[in-house]
C-alpha cells in the first residue's frame, strides 16, 4: 500500500484561505473554541482533509514524554557544552529530561539530527545551531512543532540569547576607557547572529568614542582556537600592530594569545585582549583573560519559559544582559 502523507497545518491553511498561525490557533484544543465563520470554515476544512493534530506539537504542555531535544553544533565547543549543561539543569528542575544531538554547521545535518530527535518522541526542540540562512526554524514553525532558538536568533522563531550587541559594546568600551585607539576585532562566522551583533556593538562603542574601526583590522572566521591563531598572526605582522583586540569568543581569544606569544608580545603589557563568554579556563590562564560573561542559566530558563508560553508563535526574542569581567589581559595603554 502507498503510505499516505500526513496533512499539515499548511495544507489546511491553503485550502481554507487563511494563515498557518490562524489555523494553529483555531485547531488548538487548549483554548476556548471560536464560533466565527472563519473558525467554522477552518474546522470543516481540517475535517475534510483528514487533519490530525501532531502529538509532538502539543506534547510539551501535555507532558507526552517529558523529553526535550537539544541540538548543538558540537560538544567539543566549551560554550555549547556549558549551554547544554545549563539546559539540562533547568530541565531537571522542571521535571523534564534533556537529550542532546550534534550536527556541525551544515544545514542538512541539522535537519537530519532534528528529525531523529523528533522520531524519538521529544516534546520540543531547542536549537543552538540556528544560522541566519537556515530554513529549519521556518519548517518547525510550519509544522507546529514547539521549538526555541538559544544563543542565536533568526529574528522570527522564539529565541533566548545574551544581548550580543551590548556585549560587543562593553568589550570595546572597556578598551577605549583604557586609552586604546588602535583596536582590532576578530569576529565569528557571518552566518550567525552572534557574530554580527557583537561586531555591531563593537562599532557602536568605537563610534561613541570618535573612533573608526579599520576594516583591515576586522578579521572574520570560525569560532575555534585555530581561527584565533590565524587572525592573530595576520594582525601581529602589521608594521604597527593593534594595541588591543576584541575576540568574539574565548576560543578565538586563546588563539590570539598564542599568536601574540609567538610574536614575542606580552599579554597585558604589549597588547590587551578581551574575550567573550567567560568560559572557566579564562580566569585560570597565566595571564587571566578579560571576558564578557554570558548568563547561561538565565538563557536556559528563559528558553523553557518561551516553550511554555502559548503566545510564542508570535516571535519573542528574549535577551539576557551580559557583564564584563576585567582581568590582567587588559591594561591601560602606556
Amino acid at each position: 500500500m502507498t503510505e499516505r502523507r500526513s496533512v499539515t497545518l499548511r495544507d489546511v491553511a491553503e485550502a481554507a484561505g487563511v494563515s498557518i498561525s490562524t489555523v494553529s490557533r483555531i485547531l488548538d484544543d487548549r483554548v476556548p473554541n471560536s464560533r466565527s465563520a472563519t473558525a467554522d470554515r477552518v474546522r470543516q476544512t481540517a475535517d475534510s482533509l483528514g487533519y490530525r493534530r501532531n502529538a509532538a506539537a502539543s506534547g510539551l504542555r501535555r507532558g507526552a514524554t517529558g523529553t526535550i531535544g537539544v541540538l548543538v553544533p558540537r560538544l567539543t565547543d566549551t560554550v555549547m557544552a556549558l549551554m547544554f549543561e545549563a539546559i539540562e539543569r533547568v530541565a531537571r528542575s522542571r521535571g523534564y529530561f534533556a537529550v542532546v544531538a550534534t550536527a556541525g554547521d551544515e544545514p542538512d545535518d541539522e535537519r537530519r539530527a532534528t528529525e531523529t530527535l523528533l522520531d524519538r518522541g521529544v516534546d520540543a526542540v531547542m536549537l543552538a545551531t540556528a544560522r541566519l540562512d537556515d530554513t529549519l526554524p521556518a519548517s518547525l514553525r510550519e509544522r507546529g512543532i514547539p521549538h526555541v532558538l538559544v544563543l542565536r536568533t533568526d529574528g522570527v522563531s522564539p529565541s533566548s540569547l545574551g544581548d550580543d550587541e551590548m556585549g560587543g559594546y562593553l568589550a570595546v568600551r572597556h578598551l577605549v576607557d583604557l586609552g586604546h585607539r588602535e583596536i582590532a576585532v576578530v569576529t565569528g562566522p557571518d552566518f550567525t547572529s552572534s557574530a554580527r551583533s557583537r561586531l555591531a556593538g563593537a562599532r557602536r562603542a568605537a563610534d561613541e568614542a570618535g573612533l573608526q574601526l579599520d576594516p583591515r583590522r576586522i578579521v572574520s572566521g570560525g569560532y575555534g582556537v585555530d581561527d584565533g591563531v590565524v587572525a592573530g598572526e595576520v594582525l601581529f605582522r602589521e608594521a604597527s600592530p593593534p594595541t588591543a583586540i576584541f575576540a568574539a569568543n574565548d576560543n578565538i581569544a586563546l588563539g590570539v594569545v598564542s599568536a601574540a606569544g609567538n610574536a614575542g608580545l606580552t599579554i597585558g603589557a604589549d597588547v590587551s585582549i578581551v574575550g567573550y563568554n567567560d568560559i572557566p579556563l579564562a580566569s585560570r590562564l597565566s595571564v587571566p583573560l578579560t571576558s564578557v560573561r554570558v548568563p547561561f542559566d538565565q538563557i536556559a530558563a528563559t528558553a523553557f519559559d518561551l516553550l511554555h508560553d502559548p503566545t510564542n508563535a508570535n516571535a519573542a526574542v528574549r535577551l539576557a544582559f551580559p557583564s564584563l569581567v576585567p582581568r590582567a589581559s587588559t591594561t591601560r595603554l602606556r
